[in-house]
């Protein structure tokens, strides 16, 4: 007899089995024609676009960051009140959503229904995006979990979520023309949308792009593997806060010093780019010496000479900014230009999150660049010795001729020969100001006045 029942039973178990895979794989396809109406939809409209007075392009972009928010919990917290209330509390949320991506300088992409979505490096590509929308992401959690606080002291049910963020190439349509507003596409969207699902509520999954990207400055647990069809598994990390070392609260949700001068320091490379970009298009086509060429080596050199001298990575930050805008008066013109760098310095900066002393601290470095130059302190001392560097490289004869090619196009210099006695007069009175480059160059500069003297009839 209870062999009979165990039959009996295994049979249910069975059909129950089969039936529980029935009802996957429905729901598989069901979601397969979900995304499948999503993209016809997505192309609907577009379709319409096309005949409407607006102008819509595609911009692609090697390196975003996707974030996803999914609210959840719409049901239980119904049955304590007005749905259209609910709606607006929703609306509250998406509010501050919409005030941190600001913060962050995070592009909104769009409201589905109870989510949220939003992209880093679009449409402004940059190197920080990954480490800007996991800071938002922290912040985002921070705000509902401060929110389900006070519902729980006033005996409220709360909205819960799920954060997903992936790191990937997109594509981004624009759409409109007084209120530019972007549609991304592209697999690192639907990844991102797949790591929300598969995240725990209330936390923060990311993928092993984005981890690679943010590891260092982040703490991150191991989640598992998520499976994607026709693709590689993606590895998952829970994201659980700021670092120690870089945070100033023990909740690690605000990064501390030591933490925005590394974040600045990766930043510095989109400065640069923007700025060395701003030099090419602008200065004076004359200008062979005093181009986009030697900012580039300055750069170069009080990173070199400051490593030398062992500054601090804050103090490699000014340097190095110093040595980005130092001659970007020049497209003014040669007389004080570097009053005008600095002017450039302080109006241009500010975008940059630079606070006022740093900003000053950088007009007091590019100012030391003077001829003849005095400095005081040693940063500003690196920066003189690394502006004149050239004088004790190899490279010092093509150099120094670009300089006189720009010197005698303005009718500064006539000849050779009072440039090459000029160079002596130079050369025999100047010292580097720091021992790197002392150690490194000042005998190479012996060489080269004597090598001169030779020329001279």
């Amino acid at each position: 007899m209870n062999e009979d029942k165990n039959k009996e039973l295994v049979k249910r178990i069975a059909g129950l089995v089969k039936e529980k895979k029935r009802l996957t794989d429905q729901v598989l396809e069901l979601s397969k024609l979900n995304d499948k109406l999503t993209d016809e939809y997505e192309n609907l409209k577009e379709g319409i676009k096309e005949f409407s007075k607006e102008s819509a392009k595609s911009l692609k972009f090697k390196m975003a960051t996707v974030l996803f928010v999914d609210i959840t919990g719409f049901e239980d917290i119904s049955k304590q009140g007005n749905p259209n209330t609910l709606i607006d509390e929703l609306d509250t949320i998406f509010i501050h959503f919409d005030a941190i991506s600001e913060k962050y300088n995070i592009e909104k992409i769009k409201t589905i229904g109870d989510s949220y979505m939003c992209a880093g490096g679009v449409p402004v590509k940059n190197n920080t995006n990954p480490l800007d929308v996991v800071l938002a992401a922290l912040e985002i959690q921070q705000c509902m979990n401060d929110m389900q606080t006070k519902c729980e002291k006033e005996g409220k049910s709360f909205w819960q979520f799920r954060i997903g963020i992936h790191t990937g190439p997109v594509t981004a349509t624009t759409m409109g023309t007084k209120k530019v507003s972007y549609s991304l596409k592209g697999d690192t969207v639907n990844i991102a949308s797949r790591f929300q699902s598969a995240s725990e509520i209330g936390k923060i999954n990311i993928s092993v792009m984005t981890y690679e990207l943010i590891k260092e400055y982040f703490t991150c647990d191991y989640h598992g593997i998520l499976p994607v069809k026709y693709k590689d598994d993606h590895e998952m990390f829970y994201v659980r806060r700021i670092k120690k070392a870089y945070s100033v609260e023990r909740k690690g949700k605000v990064p501390n010093d030591i933490f925005n001068v590394k974040y600045k320091l990766r930043q510095f490379a989109d400065i640069q780019e923007i700025f060395l970009d701003k030099l090419e298009k602008e200065l004076p086509s004359f200008l062979y010496y005093h181009n986009a060429k030697h900012t580039i080596d300055v750069i170069t050199q009080v990173e070199l000479i400051g490593w030398g001298e062992g500054v601090t990575d804050k103090e490699l930050l000014i340097l190095k900014t110093a040595a980005l805008f130092h001659d970007m008066g020049q497209i003014q013109g040669a007389k004080n230009h570097e009053e005008k760098s600095c002017e450039y310095a302080e109006k241009l900066l500010t975008k940059f999150n630079y606070t006022k002393q740093e900003i000053e601290l950088i007009n007091n470095i590019i100012m030391a660049t003077q001829l003849p130059p005095t400095p005081k302190t040693l940063l500003q001392k690196i920066i003189c010795d690394s502006d004149l560097d050239y004088l004790g490289r190899s490279d010092f004869i093509p150099v120094s001729d670009t300089l006189f090619k720009e010197l005698k196009e303005q009718n500064i210099i006539t000849s050779l020969n009072e440039w090459n006695k000029l160079q002596v007069k130079f050369l025999s009175g100047h010292a580097y100001f720091t021992n790197t480059a002392k150690n490194l160059r000042e005998v190479n500069k012996q060489d080269q006045i004597d090598r001169i003297s030779d020329l001279i009839h």
